[in-house]
């Protein structure tokens, strides 16, 4: 058998495995060092998420064509397969062995791998030599893709989900479920359930327990999720959790102690993406309790802490850029900041540089639209532009907190402009469409038989 021959077979064995290497998983070179950074912050303390860390590091390395690196993220994950006596879930790693050893040319490396996998699956009955369709593998494709990125969120939330199938109170599964769907949640509440089952099937488990805290106080249930912090905090091993306990904090107002768990947090992972945006909104957060503080015009000391917050709000979310180009909202609070120091043309040439971006979600879309449409309003003066951006944003009928802004923003900017006799018409259209989408039709008809009067359309004493 020639060699291209025996390769060509290889292959057809190699492509029915389950690993990173067949599960599409496409990885931009923009993205691959925060999702290194993301990779070495780990989020769980069982061996098996460990396992997968090194699997997504080796498949990482592969990518940038460093396969001998791949092979020792891989070693070191075969290490503790032997040691935990995994079964099932060693698949993927022996999985990516022989598509590693493809590619570095070593045919009869890659032999001995799927020789490996044939036998597991042979022991566990599969229908198929090179694959095992079940819970663990399931569960094992589900954390890829969530370490991956928001893109592969749906996927990954259908992987935990047919795992849940099998095994409907197994606690790593439901975490998984979990951590997914709030990350896909956006304040619509649908991640509360499945956080609260994670943290009965594991209530040490301080991770699940801050993320339920938080979902907690999306929906204003304050008191209850400041139980759950308070049984978390005694818990928390992990540096990287911190972050999160400060992003409660943030969100409730207390911007000292949050920035204290921040920097707690950044001590282990100094190059975090996430953090480095968080600290930013801390420092936003407190321009703003300075200005609401003094009236909104803050004069003095006031000024000089107010300029302060600015510029360290500025260096964090630069960092943040620096680190993770592609992350849309940082781009979105840096032009803020840039605006309240009055440097509007480098603030709109931001906005434009994340307006121009593709293949953002639906909701993200729609608080761009939002922040640029305050933009226009209230630093620019331009009204006609804060309106459409905020049509713009209304246009797309995806659910979120952010539309509901939308449809408040423009409905306090059209009444404001009735009562100031401007724009009279388009305005009395504009609030018919506003009680339109929040389906109040007996308004909407009422701003509609109005904008018509003043046509001359529509006969008073109709």
């Amino acid at each position: 058998m020639s060699e291209e021959t025996r390769r060509s077979l290889l292959r057809d064995c190699l492509v029915e495995l389950r690993c990173h290497f067949t599960w599409e998983l496409v990885i931009e070179n923009v993205d691959m060092p925060d999702l290194e950074i993301r990779i070495s912050e780990t989020e769980f303390l069982d061996t098996n998420y460990s396992i997968g860390m090194h699997n997504l590091q080796a498949y990482l390395s592969h990518l940038k064509g460093q396969q001998d690196q791949a092979l020792q993220s891989l070693k070191e994950a075969e290490a503790l397969i032997q040691r935990e006596q995994l079964g099932k879930r060693s698949l993927v790693t022996w999985g990516n062995c022989a598509w590693v050893h493809y590619h570095r040319g070593s045919l009869d490396e890659t032999q001995i791998y799927l020789d490996k996998v044939k036998k597991v699956c042979k022991e566990f009955a599969s229908p198929f030599c090179y694959r095992i369709e079940c819970a663990e593998m399931d569960c094992e494709e589900g954390w890829a893709l969530l370490k991956c990125g928001k893109q592969y969120y749906k996927r990954a939330l259908d992987c935990f989900a047919r795992a849940l199938e099998e095994e409907p109170d197994n606690p790593e599964f439901n975490t998984g479920y979990a951590v997914v769907a709030y990350r896909l949640d956006h304040n619509e509440g649908t991640s509360l359930e499945p956080l609260r089952k994670a943290v009965s099937l594991k209530p040490e488990d301080p991770y699940t327990k801050v993320l339920l805290a938080l979902k907690l106080q999306d929906l204003g249930k304050a008191d209850e999720a400041e139980i759950h912090i308070e049984e978390a905090l005694p818990r928390i091993s992990q540096n990287y959790i911190f972050g999160y306990v400060a992003k409660f904090y943030r969100r409730k107002g207390f911007v000292e102690e949050a920035l204290n768990f921040f920097e707690r947090a950044l001590q282990t992972n100094p190059l975090s993406t996430y953090l480095h945006f968080q600290i930013g909104l801390c420092h936003q957060r407190q321009l703003f309790q300075i200005k609401e503080a003094a009236n909104m015009h803050p004069r003095g000391k006031d000024r000089e802490r107010a300029d302060q917050s600015i510029h360290l709000a500025i260096r964090y979310f630069e960092k943040t850029l620096e680190l993770k180009p592609t992350y849309e909202i940082a781009y979105v609070n840096l032009a803020e900041m840039y605006s309240e120091i009055g440097q509007l043309e480098k603030a709109e040439k931001i906005f434009q540089k994340v307006l121009s971006m593709s293949n953002l979600e639906e909701h993200m879309q729609q608080e761009i639209h939002l922040r640029y449409g305050r933009f226009q309003q209230f630093h620019v003066k331009s009204e006609q532009r804060a309106i459409t951006h905020y049509l713009k944003g209304l246009k797309i009928e995806a659910t979120s907190h952010s539309r509901d802004k939308l449809l408040k923003a423009l409905e306090k900017l059209v009444e404001r402009r009735i009562h100031q006799n401007s724009r009279v018409l388009e305005s009395w259209s504009l609030l018919g469409f506003v009680y339109k989408l929040k389906g109040d039709t007996s308004e909407a008809l009422s701003c509609y038989e109005k904008a018509l009067r003043l046509t001359g359309k529509l006969n008073p004493e109709f």
